[in-house]
């Protein structure tokens, strides 16, 4: 038994923000045997498509288009103009990816990363409320481009309001539009999920993308992840997405600082890419479906 899925990485492992210089990346991906790319939007304006698209052609890669909800990008804010700015950001990044030819829009839209702060049950109802009215009028956006999007739970350290696959549901249940979709982050459920074949059922059918990067956001198959629970959850609702490997570069420092990795996770980054990818395609062949004790080590302590 294995997975039927595809593998792909982020191009944040070696670079932020995405632009014209990133493109070169794509190359050293598919060599490494990628067949997606995750393609981080900081900035639309950055984004030249026709090139994007030309490379993505040249090397036969699939491309998963990711947003970049900083503090400006809230559609929970209390000033209305928070919304405006996030609904054009959006729009831009939903243009981006039916000319790329992407099938949904990836991340926290929900709101700003890193609004984690302690609120009334009252103003958390009412946060609740605006996230799914505008995102209501976001799955509209993405409905009219042929588009679904696909919505992201964050760990506690970087969200007040959507941390476990059981909050993104129920909030897609109260969204009630057909493009409402999941995103699930190992690093977030490494956190936040007491079980993660439970966490990954209970999104079924809605689970359109899967992240995977250690616990501790290192290379995969380095941590304590469970990957038999990955294994078994991802085969009980017969997922064929992408499983994508998404981490960060210590090398820019604005990116680094924004998701507090100060020292490096790997001898180098495409030595991450690389080995992660190895053990990915091993993990997926059904190498891990009942681990033994040394199976779980990481992969440079087997004894």
């Amino acid at each position: 038994m294995s997975l039927n899925i595809k593998f792909g990485v982020s191009t944040w492992l070696w670079t932020s923000p995405f632009n014209a210089e990133a493109i070169a990346l794509f190359s050293k991906i598919k060599k490494m045997g990628y067949g997606v790319v995750e393609i981080p939007v900081e900035d639309p304006a950055l984004i030249d498509v026709k090139k994007v698209k030309e490379a993505l052609s040249a090397y036969g890669l699939q491309p998963v288009i990711c947003g970049a909800f900083g503090k400006n990008r809230d559609l929970t804010h209390d000033d209305p103009s928070y919304h405006q700015v996030s609904f054009e950001y959006i729009q831009s990044c939903l243009n981006i990816c039916r000319d790329l030819g992407a099938d949904f829009f990836c991340g926290p839209m929900y709101s700003a990363v890193g609004k984690a702060r302690p609120v009334s049950s009252e103003q958390k109802k009412i946060e609740w409320e605006r996230a799914v009215v505008n995102l209501r009028k976001v799955c509209e956006m993405a409905a009219e481009r042929g588009l679904e999007i696909a919505l992201e739970p964050l760990n506690r350290f970087e969200s007040d309001l959507i941390n476990t696959a059981e909050d993104v549901m129920r909030l897609i249940g109260d969204i009630n539009h057909p493009v409402a979709k999941v995103s699930l982050d190992g690093f977030h459920m490494n956190i936040e999920e007491p079980d993660i074949e439970k966490a990954i059922l209970l999104a079924g059918d809605k689970l359109i993308h899967v992240q995977v990067p250690e616990n501790y956001r290192g290379t995969p198959g380095t941590g304590q992840t469970r990957w038999d629970a990955y294994f078994r959850g991802l085969s009980a609702i017969r997922y064929k997405g992408a499983v994508s490997i998404e981490s960060f570069t210590p090398q820019i420092q604005e990116l680094a600082g924004s998701v507090c990795i100060w020292r490096p996770l790997a001898q180098s980054q495409d030595i991450f890419a690389s080995e992660g990818l190895q053990f990915l395609k091993k993990w997926a062949s059904g190498a891990y479906i009942n681990p033994t004790s040394e199976d779980l080590l990481p992969i440079n302590v087997k004894l």
